[in-house]
């Protein structure tokens, strides 16, 4: 039962970033954006975020200094995602082509921002922040070892997050603005909405997620942040189109693709796949080769919302 406890938890540690970051792409995409730049998003998240634990991480509680880096990477995640939304709203540029040239500079100014400022490419921080058990729900039989033993805050804010994605695009004004933009954008303004303002909402609202997810998939895994996130972004967006840009198809999806991630880290940590005799490197590719057979099936039958990636001409009808 160990080890099936074991599995369950990296599960969730592999699957709560993969759904954050599909989220954001789902806001950005509902409103008819498309958002190639989510790798580069959550590089910037997770390198402010890393950075505040690296200067200030001992100074309040652990679990208080990680909120506040959360906070931080939204932030500037957000900031970040301005630039996507200014070159593909605003100037109607390729949106394509705006998230490509994000995602080229994230890297890079990371690697700058870290050897500048803290002197180092390797930013390191304490991960304090591992839950070993929470008081009364960790004692449940069964579910308690599962998802309240050894567990992080970043767990329960990617459910969080699902709630309210699905409540705030489903079930207000809001949310129903956001469809329209991204389906028929032309009906949305001759209903008077403001389709420029929802759209940048929409890519706004993604570089918080992103940014938080990108912080996010540092926490549980490391102590170093090294300029990369290791393909999530990209991995995130088949996630979304697995999911159907749908919340709760997103979040089974995530679990999915979670699950195959743990297979790849801890094949040599569980003693029937290291029976199998099978070289390590196969688990490690079989993230990728399984995103490639999904991604095969479910596209044909992609539910995209119809205006994505057209940038929007007031004047055409």
């Amino acid at each position: 039962m160990d080890l099936f406890y074991f599995v369950i938890q990296q599960t969730w540690t592999f699957a709560i970033p993969l759904l954050i970051v599909a989220l954001a792409g789902l806001f950005s995409e509902r409103s008819g954006v498309i958002n190639i730049a989510l790798e580069g998003i959550m590089l910037i998240g997770a390198l402010f975020g890393v950075s505040y634990l690296h200067l200030f991480g001992n100074v309040l509680p652990p679990q208080l200094n990680l909120i506040i880096a959360l906070l931080i990477a939204g932030g500037t995640g957000m900031l970040f995602s301005l630039l996507h939304a200014f070159a593909s709203i605003h100037m109607k540029a390729d949106q394509t082509i705006s998230g490509t040239a994000l995602n080229i500079f994230a890297p890079a100014f990371c690697v700058f921002f870290g050897r500048l400022i803290l002197g180092t490419q390797q930013i390191s921080f304490d991960n304090l922040f591992r839950i070993e058990s929470i008081p009364l729900l960790g004692s449940i039989p069964v579910i308690g070892p599962m998802f309240f033993q050894n567990t992080y805050v970043t767990t329960f804010l990617g459910i969080i997050i699902l709630l309210v994605s699905y409540v705030l695009i489903y079930k207000t004004k809001f949310g129903l603005r956001l469809r329209a933009c991204g389906e028929l954008p032309q009906a949305a303004d001759s209903a008077g909405i403001n389709v420029y303002k929802m759209r940048y909402a929409g890519v706004l609202i993604s570089g918080l997620l992103a940014g938080i997810g990108g912080l996010v998939l540092i926490i549980p895994t490391s102590t170093i942040f090294n300029a990369t996130v290791a393909g999530y972004g990209f991995l995130a967006l088949a996630v979304l189109i697995f999911g159907q840009w749908k919340p709760f198809k997103i979040f089974f999806a995530a679990l999915f693709f979670g699950f195959m991630k743990t297979i790849a880290a801890t094949s040599n940590a569980i003693p029937f796949l290291l029976g199998l005799g099978i070289p390590a490197v196969v688990y490690k590719i079989i993230p990728y080769i399984a995103t490639l057979i999904v991604l095969a099936f479910v596209s044909k039958n992609s539910a995209a919302p119809r205006a994505e990636g057209e940038p929007f001409d007031k004047g055409k009808r």
